[in-house]
């Protein structure tokens, strides 16, 4: 039983509820809710720090002081932690064990200036022992940490400070740089560079489908495929062979492969259909496959993003989640090192779960190899000292953490697990050919004799693992996808088919989720713990954008990262990146000094300054104001080819032709579609959207009552009609000559305008579509009405119109009152009468979008496979959305509702699901000023004297005093009064806040 009271302060409010119980009696466990306090923003600062601090929060000139501040939000959380200090004789601060949890801990000490002996926790994993062991081992908050934590979050405020501004003025208002993100952003942009400016070259070869001996056959052997890979002596030029301009490489011109077409390929094919094919070659060697290590932040986002489709923010969400309760051990770590406890654990499962004969022949331990690792002592597993099944927690963990934790726990256990082995047979076939001389086949199979580890990880079979090997290993191997028949040295073998097949070298794949996160850690690129944010940030920003589950850039990252590379290519480069993680990592250790590895980046080092030449170079101050004038015009210019460029404007990219002038004499311009990635638009392509899609209007014919032109135009919000009348012409030159004269201020006729309805193609609109929506409103006839009133019916005209919301009807009495009922879908514009029109108004009218039949799904795509509910697609206000009637997410811009694949809009809705309810916006201040008044008028009558009294004090001091100690006086009696009113609200409150920390 513990003595005293003690406060143990952690991140999170389920973190606090865990270890709470744990700990029992004697201890107070909170949660800070994250860091309690950041750098203050130039508007937070006070005006007499100004002059040092203004421009970044950061004091540049005197060893780069920060100036921290309490946010607003976080003060009542301060305040409870405070008054919980009080009453501890000894403060333990649980924050994480990486850098951030030390800076957080830090900052809690010099926030709360406790005068109780402060012991700093830690612990990777949430369980009694590790949170009983880790009070008997306590420390010191480690200072060299909590300077590497502060000189990072320095950086990064003074590189999005400086180089955030110069893309505001050159490409776009609200754009962010970032040290991280804009390298992320680089990679993914610069391989859709490689995919543009690839060149697809084919190439044509023969698969077999042969059987053995016909006893063998008889006996229930299958047939097997063997895939040509030389011709007359000399191999066939297979995909590797090609570079990225559609030619052959250098190398393999010196090689000189053969190079079949269709032609030569399909005559082979016909001439081996009856010949014979001898076994010239037969080689047999074992298979043997290791276990990988237990899992990493970063190895664990790539499994999850290949084998559960999970993005790396929701692989990171389930995981924090899991942690907090006990579940895993600390999920934000770079080492694969298991402890004792662990191996033993491992290895007791793997006994009980798979039989003794799956175990290791001893504990294996496992090595770190990520240059730089140093964020935790442990790997990614279940935690505690006995690991629980995923059959355990089926019952207890969402879908998504229980599939998370099942890879977690299978990684684990197979890190332990015996290897798996086998054999792996090659065969070698030559059959001659009537035209090119003696043509051989290759077949290779696998078997697996013992699976070992694979046992755990879902592999009965090695098709599995061969499958992800991709088409060009195949191509060259032939069929190592199962076993092969037996045969001998000098069999001859009969086909049964033989086709000719080809193929097309394929662009770089773009990066995914998972890829990117393992390219970064390549690259040295940050830390695994940040890879989730980065990602999600790029995406946030609109420079990245999912199709399925590539990350593809769009044309705004195209512009940004062209101002960058060209003005500050130092920022971007991926080996610069790299050494600013491993300067952290040294200031972490000890090894440098915060201040002047800042004063290096900052205010840059000359050759004096540098320690060798390599490490001389202008700081980002230097750089930025010497930068002088960017062209706007170039930087957000892309050329296709051919006259044709992308431009990134005000409200998107756009697509322009300097080769072809309109009458105006400005280049011909088209509107690019969302779903059209960079890479698809080639020139042709382009070409076919400045025919089509111009924003020159499209003459569909003549309206027979006016005379006027009818047109299809294409505007900022998409394709609509004009009619433009003989009179509406005149009025349009007549205005045209007033502005070529100098007249400042003149009107332009605005023709009649119609959008098109959502089920209409703009390419197939005709003149008589075009009339019938230039009519509206249509006129549907008179109806009756009560008066809201006085009951008395009174006759209503009723209209149908197409609206911003939607197909409507309106009604007009006499009077001039008006009323709207929604239409359920646009058709009914032209087909509801007046029937159908009484039978609407005389339903009660419940707000402006539930009028009249709910709208059909614009999709059903069948039951989601976690929760089994049925899924669609409905149009809602903001656009069309996915469903399964519970939880909703937008449909992102690049998919259309009619094409999605089921399998992509299941996992949007997955991840939405994992996400949780979105946090609301906080209340304007004013809203905010009032809604606390008129809580303060609820309070008791004791608190309202009390404030009525303090009032008094406060206003005839005021008269005796200075207004300076006035407005203290008065600012303290508020904060009473606040205090004292807020009491009965916090337990509600902090109930929400809990939800949006999980959330």
């Amino acid at each position: 039983m513990a003595h005293g009271n003690k406060l143990v302060i952690v991140e999170s409010p389920t973190k606090a509820k865990k270890i709470g119980g744990y700990l029992g009696s004697g201890y107070t466990v909170m949660a800070s809710v994250g860091h309690i306090r950041d750098l203050a923003k130039p508007s937070q600062i006070p005006a007499s720090q100004k002059e040092h601090f203004g421009k970044f929060g950061v004091d540049v000139d005197h060893d780069f002081k920060p100036y921290y501040i309490v946010d607003d939000n976080k003060k009542k959380t301060v305040s409870g932690l405070r008054n919980a200090l009080k009453n501890a004789d000894e403060l333990y601060l649980a924050t994480d064990e990486d850098r951030e949890g030390e800076a957080i801990a830090w900052h809690l000490v010099q926030t709360l200036k406790p005068k109780v002996p402060v012991k700093r926790m830690v612990f990777h994993e949430i369980t009694p022992e590790a949170i009983k062991d880790s009070l008997n081992h306590t420390r010191d908050v480690d200072s060299n940490m909590v300077v590497a934590q502060e000189t990072r979050r320095v950086l990064d405020r003074l590189y999005g400070y400086e180089l955030s501004p110069v893309l505001w003025r050159k490409v776009g208002p609200g754009l962010s740089a970032g040290r991280v993100q804009s390298v992320a952003t680089r990679l993914i942009v610069e391989r859709e560079r490689e995919r543009i400016a690839f060149v697809r070259a084919s190439y044509w070869d023969l698969l077999a489908t042969l059987s053995a001996r016909s006893d063998l056959a008889q006996s229930g052997q299958e047939s097997f495929q063997a895939r040509m890979v030389e011709l007359a002596g000399k191999r066939l030029a297979t995909s590797k062979d090609f570079g990225a301009d559609g030619k052959l490489t250098a190398s393999a011109q010196k090689d000189k492969p053969v190079q079949l077409d269709q032609n030569l390929s399909e005559q082979l094919a016909g001439e081996l259909e009856s010949a014979d094919f001898t076994v010239v070659g037969m080689e047999t060697r074992p298979y043997h496959r290791r276990p990988q290590p237990p899992f990493t932040t970063s190895t664990m986002q790539q499994t999850a993003g290949n084998r559960l489709g999970m993005s790396s923010r929701a692989a990171m969400r389930a995981a924090q989640s899991l942690y907090e309760n006990g579940y895993i051990t600390y999920m934000r770590t770079d080492s694969v090192t298991l402890s004792q406890q662990a191996i033993a654990a491992a290895r007791q499962s793997v006994e009980e779960v798979y039989g003794k004969q799956y175990l290791a022949s001893g504990p294996k331990q496992y090595v770190t190899k990520t240059a730089g690792a140093q964020e935790a002592h442990e790997c990614i597993r279940p935690a505690g000292s006995r690991f629980r099944s995923p059959q355990e927690l089926a019952a207890t963990l969402p879908p998504d953490q229980l599939k998370l934790y099942t890879l977690i726990w299978q990684r684990t256990l197979a890190s332990q697990m015996a290897d798996a082995t086998g054999s792996t047979a090659t065969v070698r076939l030559s059959a001659p050919t009537a035209s090119q001389g003696e043509a051989m086949f290759q077949a290779s199979g696998t078997v697996i004799e013992f699976p070992g580890f694979m046992k755990a990880m879902g592999f009965s079979t090695e098709a599995g693992k061969q499958a992800k090997r991709g088409k060009q290993e195949e191509e060259t191997v032939g069929d190592a996808n199962g076993s092969l028949p037996p045969m001998s040295q000098g069999d001859q073998l009969k086909a049964s088919a033989v086709e000719a097949e080809g193929h097309e070298t394929q662009p770089p794949a773009r990066y995914t989720e998972a890829s990117l996160v393992k390219t970064l850690e390549a690259k040295e690129i940050g830390r695994p713990s940040t890879y989730a944010s980065i990602i999600s940030t790029i995406i946030d920003r609109g420079y990245v954008y999912e199709r399925g589950r590539a990350l593809i850039p769009s044309w705004l990252a195209f512009s940004v990262i062209k101002l960058l590379e060209t003005n500050f290519p130092q920022y971007v480069d991926y080996r610069f990146t790299a050494q600013m993680e491993n300067g952290l990592d040294q200031i972490a250790h000890g090894q440098e000094s915060g201040t002047d590895w800042l004063t290096r980046f900052y205010f840059g080092s000359g050759p004096g300054a540098a320690k060798n030449a390599d490490e001389a170079h202008r700081g980002l101050q230097e750089q930025v104001a010497q930068l002088g004038e960017i062209d706007a015009h170039q930087v957000n210019t892309i050329a296709i080819g051919d006259g044709l460029q992308v431009r990134v404007g005000r409200y998107g990219p756009y697509l322009e032709d300097t080769a072809h002038l309109d009458e105006k004499g400005d280049p011909k311009r088209a509107s690019l579609p969302d779903t059209l990635a960079p890479d698809e638009l080639t020139v042709k392509k382009a070409h076919e959207l400045i025919d089509t899609n111009s924003g020159g209007p499209r003459l569909l014919g003549t309206d027979p009552e006016t005379g006027g032109r009818v047109e299809l135009r294409t505007g900022r919000f998409g394709p609509y009609l004009a009619l433009i009348t003989p009179q509406m012409q005149a009025e349009m030159k007549e205005a045209e000559e007033k502005k070529e004269a100098g007249a400042k201020k003149v009107e332009e006729p605005k023709p009649k305008m119609a959008s098109l309805f959502k089920s209409m193609n703009p390419d197939t609109v005709t003149l008589e579509d075009a009339l019938k929506l230039l009519s509206l409103p249509r006129e549907v006839g008179q109806i009756e009405l009560a008066d809201s009133k006085t009951g008395e019916m009174s006759k209503a005209t009723v209209t149908a119109s197409n609206g911003r919301y939607g197909p409507y009807l309106t009604s007009t009495t006499e009077a001039g009152a008006t009323d709207t009922r929604s239409l359920s879908s646009e058709d009914q514009i032209f087909t509801v009468d007046a029937a159908a029109a009484q039978e609407l108004f005389n339903q009660p009218k419940y707000g402006r979008r539930t009028r009249g039949a709910a709208k059909p799904p614009l999709r059903e795509l069948g039951p989601d496979p976690e929760t089994g509910k049925a899924v669609t697609i409905k149009d809602g206000f903001y656009g069309a959305y996915i469903t399964d009637g519970e939880t909703n997410r937008t449909l992102p811009k690049q998919y259309a509702a009619a094409s999605i694949e089921p399998e992509v809009a299941f996992r949007l809705l997955a991840e939405k699901r994992a996400a949780g309810p979105t946090k609301r916006r906080k209340k304007a201040s004013g809203r905010k000023t009032t809604s606390t008044k008129a809580k303060s008028s609820r309070t008791t009558s004791r608190t309202s004297s009390t404030r009525k009294a303090t009032s008094r004090k406060s206003t005839a001091s005021t008269k005796a005093s200075s207004k300076t100690s006035s407005r203290k006086s008065s600012a303290k009696s508020t904060s009473v009064a606040k205090g004292k009113t807020s009491t009965a609200k916090a337990a509600g409150r902090a109930s929400r806040k809990t939800s949006e920390d999980k959330a």
